[in-house]
C-alpha cells in the first residue's frame, strides 16, 4: 500500500466514526432515548447522563492499560478493530430498542460508546507515524474535516427518515436510522484495516494475563513519572478542563435547543448540518494555521472563541441567533479538537505514543466527560435553567485557558 492510500484510509475512518458521534451521542439517540424509550419523562435525563458518564468512566479506566498493551505488542490495529466492531454491533442492536426498554437501551449505548471512544485511542496514535512533525496540524485538521463531512453526509442520508420527528409515532423510522448508522460506520471504516499493518514486535499475546500485568506496571510508571514531561502534564490538565466543557456542549446541544429554544426536529437537522459544515471548514482552516503559528496559540484562539459562543448562547432568545452561534461553535469545535490532537502528538515520545494517547483520549478526555454532564445536570436542576448550566461551563474554559498559557509548545523533558 502506498503512503497516500494509508493516509486516505486513516482519514476515511474519521469520516466513518463521526456518523456515530453525531447521530448516537449528539442528536438523534439522546432525543429518542428521552422522548420514546423513557416516554418523555424527566427520569430520562438522569438515565441519559448516567449512561454517558458510565461509558466514559469505563473508557477512562481501561484506555491507558490497553494503550500500553498495544505499544508493547505492536497490535494497535487489532485493538482498534475490536473496539470498532463492538461499537458497530451495539449500535445495530439499538435499532431494536423500544419504549420502556430503558435498562437494555442504556446498556447497549454504554457498550457502543465505549467502542467508539475506546477506538479513538488507537486511531489517534497513528497520526504521528503517518506524517512529519511540521504537518501534524494539517493532517489532524484534515481528519476532523473528514469527520464533519461524514456527519454531514449521514444527516443528509437519514433526513427523510427523521422528517416525521423523533417521537413515538415515527419510532420505526428512527430505529432504522440507527441500523443505517452502524452500516455506514462499518463500511467506511473498513479501508483502514486493509491498508494499515500491525508492527511486528516480540511482545507475544497482548491480552494475556502477563501482558496485562506488564501494561499495568507500565501505566503506573507513566503516572509516577509524568512530571518528567512537565509540558505534557500541563497540557493534559488544561485539556481536561476545556474538553470537559466542549464535550458537555456536544452532549446537551440537541436537548438545549429543543427544550430552551423550542427547535423542531427539522430545525435541529438543519442546525446540526450547519454546525458540521462550519466545523469542517474550521478544521481545514485552523489545520493550516496550527502549522504556521503552532498548536498552543491556535488552542488559545479557539478557547477565546468558545467564550464568545457560550456568552452569546446565554443571551440568545431567538432561533435565528442560535443558528449563527452554532456556526461559530462549529468553527471552534473543529479547530480546538484538531489543534489539541496536534499538540498531543508533538509532546508525546514515540516509544509511548499509544499509551500516552490512552491518557489523552481515555483518562483525561473521557474523565472530563464524566464531570461536565453531571455538573450541567445539577446546575440545570438546581436553578431550573439550562442557561445557568451553560454559564457554569465558563469556569472550565477559564481554567483550561489559564493552564494552556503555561504550556511550552515543545517538550524539553528527557524521553524515558
Amino acid at each position: 500500500m502506498t503512503q497516500k492510500y494509508k493516509v486516505f484510509s486513516w482519514l476515511l475512518f474519521d469520516f466513518a466514526n463521526t456518523s456515530f458521534s453525531v447521530m448516537m451521542v449528539t442528536f438523534a439517540f439522546p432525543l429518542y432515548f428521552k422522548n420514546v424509550i423513557c416516554y418523555g419523562e424527566t427520569y430520562g435525563d438522569a438515565w441519559w447522563g448516567f449512561s454517558v458518564s458510565l461509558s466514559m468512566l469505563l473508557v477512562a479506566v481501561v484506555s491507558p492499560v490497553l494503550g500500553a498493551a498495544a505499544d508493547f505488542s505492536g497490535r494497535r490495529k487489532r485493538f482498534l478493530f475490536s473496539f470498532t466492531l463492538l461499537s458497530v454491533i451495539a449500535t445495530a442492536l439499538l435499532s431494536f430498542s423500544a419504549p420502556g426498554t430503558v435498562v437494555i437501551a442504556a446498556g447497549l449505548f454504554v457498550v457502543a460508546n465505549m467502542g467508539f471512544e475506546g477506538g479513538l485511542v488507537f486511531y489517534d496514535a497513528y497520526l504521528k507515524e503517518l506524517t512529519s512533525d511540521k504537518s501534524l496540524g494539517r493532517l489532524s485538521g484534515y481528519g476532523f474535516a473528514m469527520g464533519y463531512l461524514g456527519a454531514l453526509c449521514i444527516l443528509l442520508l437519514l433526513r427523510p427518515l427523521l422528517a416525521g420527528g423523533i417521537v413515538p409515532a415515527n419510532a420505526h423510522n428512527v430505529q432504522l436510522s440507527f441500523f443505517l448508522v452502524a452500516i455506514f460506520f462499518a463500511v467506511f471504516a473498513s479501508p483502514l484495516f486493509i491498508s494499515l499493518r500491525d508492527e511486528k514486535k516480540q511482545g507475544g499475546t497482548a491480552i494475556s494475563l502477563d501482558a496485562i500485568r506488564r501494561s499495568v506496571r507500565e501505566v503506573r510508571h507513566t503516572v509516577l513519572h509524568i512530571m518528567s514531561y512537565p509540558d505534557l502534564a500541563r497540557f493534559l490538565l488544561a485539556y481536561f478542563f476545556y474538553n470537559d466543557a466542549i464535550l458537555t456542549v456536544i452532549a446537551f446541544s440537541s436537548i438545549y435547543a429543543q427544550n430552551t429554544l423550542g427547535f423542531s426536529t427539522s430545525e435541529l437537522i438543519m442546525f446540526f448540518m450547519l454546525v458540521q459544515t462550519s466545523a469542517l471548514l474550521g478544521s481545514l482552516f485552523f489545520g493550516f494555521i496550527t502549522d504556521k503559528i503552532g498548536p498552543k496559540r491556535t488552542i488559545v484562539i479557539t478557547l477565546l472563541i468558545w467564550f464568545v459562543v457560550i456568552l452569546s448562547a446565554i443571551m440568545s432568545e431567538q432561533k435565528e441567533q442560535f443558528f449563527m452561534i452554532g456556526m461559530l461553535a462549529g468553527i471552534a469545535m473543529g479547530s480546538s479538537q484538531a489543534a489539541s490532537r496536534s499538540m498531543m502528538a508533538r509532546l508525546t515520545p514515540q516509544e509511548h505514543v499509544t499509551e500516552f494517547f490512552g491518557f489523552y483520549d481515555g483518562t483525561f478526555g473521557k474523565a472530563s466527560a464524566i464531570a461536565g454532564p453531571l455538573l450541567f445536570g445539577m446546575v440545570s436542576s438546581g436553578f431550573g435553567s439550562q442557561k445557568a448550566a451553560l454559564a457554569s461551563l465558563l469556569v472550565f474554559f477559564s481554567l483550561g485557558l489559564f493552564l494552556m498559557t503555561r504550556v511550552r509548545s515543545v517538550s524539553t523533558a528527557p524521553h524515558r
